[in-house]
């Protein structure tokens, strides 16, 4: 009995001294969470209705083009088209890394690749690398892309310099600030870097005629503006801040309003190890499949020119079971498409009056 005793004593101080001193590759930063935004859901999200069931796995960005037509990149490198109901699907191209972000228009198909940089694909099928560096440091980690026929240049995030997809959540765990936005020149094939510094920067969009272009900071919680015209051109300001949930990709719908995917719902056990580095490095040290899991939750803000949040349109219970998680929102008359990072599926939703005009 007392040798059974002393086993498990000199486990749990094993086990103890493990997860308090044992060397770990982070270095988790101090800061402060800011209480989040107490919001009142404005519609449901639990009729959402899949597309394209099980055609691939993780179609993490969503684009439609004028024809409303839908596209998506899958974690096995495809990247497709489908009919607005799903159906007639076609390969477009395969990129041989992880698309994410996807942005459609006259500067053809872009794809924001974790892994292989800015993209871009003919209509052969041909992929192009646009951009793998800006300013001497190579990307690790691109994450979503936009454009615009009011403005030449392509605009784009790389999530993290130190940690590539693989490991974002190391990234969100350490609060690591190397993301960057970013401006492509296809004349003179130059990228430079409009912000840095960024904790996780994400979801990019830009506004009406292009004045401005948006990028989501995920481990903020917020979503900063970036003047592109006009006498504030070159500065910058919070748009939307206290975000209820981890912003993910961004969109505009071309007239009054952003969409943004909230990835997951903020959790209070997260936030309060904001200013505890030792404890989140004893986060990292638990095997994963012993950590909790993130809430699933279908949830999208709908946001004013103005960043107040208009809409919140959320679903969450076990009937039906939640799409998702949502990384992208893309809104075309009374209709949403979405994308997930894990998911099987598109999902699409009709809301009536979502298009009338304000």
């Amino acid at each position: 009995m007392y040798k059974l005793i002393g086993t498990v004593l000199l486990l749990i101080v094993v086990a103890a001294t493990y997860l308090v001193v044992w060397p770990v590759p982070i270095e988790p930063r101090v800061w402060q969470a800011q209480p989040p935004q107490t919001l009142r859901a404005t519609g449901s999200l639990a009729g959402i209705r899949r597309l394209a069931e099980q055609i691939g796995v993780g179609p993490e960005g969503i684009a439609v083009d004028a024809q409303g037509r839908l596209y998506a990149g899958f974690e096995d490198g495809r990247v497709l088209r489908f009919d607005a109901d799903g159906g007639n699907t076609e390969q477009l191209a395969d990129t041989g890394g992880r698309p994410l972000g996807l942005s459609v228009g006259s500067k053809d198909l872009l794809v924001a690749d974790a892994i292989r940089g800015l993209l871009q694909v003919h209509a052969d099928g041909r992929v192009v690398v646009l951009s793998r560096e800006a300013e001497g440091q190579a990307f690790g980690f691109v994450d979503d892309v936009d454009q615009s026929d009011a403005d030449p240049g392509i605009y784009f995030s790389d999530a993290s310099t130190r940690y590539g997809i693989h490991d974002y959540m190391i990234d969100l765990l350490e609060h690591g600030d190397t993301g960057r936005l970013l401006r492509y020149n296809p004349g003179t094939g130059r990228t430079e870097v409009l912000m840095r510094g960024l904790h996780f920067a994400n979801g990019v969009a830009l506004g009406p005629n292009a004045d401005y272009v948006l990028v989501a900071e995920t481990a903020e919680y917020r979503i900063w503006r970036y003047w592109l015209k006009g006498e504030r051109a070159g500065t910058r300001e919070i748009f939307a801040d206290r975000l209820p949930g981890f912003p993910d990709n961004l969109s505009f719908n071309g007239r009054d309003r952003f969409w943004v995917a909230l990835v997951v719902p903020r959790d209070p056990r997260l936030d309060e190890m904001a200013g505890r580095p030792l404890l989140r490095k004893m986060v990292y040290r638990v095997p994963e499949f012993l950590r909790p899991g993130p809430r699933l939750k279908s949830w999208v803000l709908g946001l004013d020119l103005d960043g107040k949040v208009v809409a919140s349109l959320e679903h969450e219970g076990p009937s039906p079971k939640p799409y998702g998680p949502i990384t992208s929102v893309e809104q075309r008359g009374d209709t949403l498409y979405f994308g997930s990072l894990t998911d099987s599926a598109l999902g699409r939703i009709s809301l009536p009056g979502l298009g009338a005009a304000p």
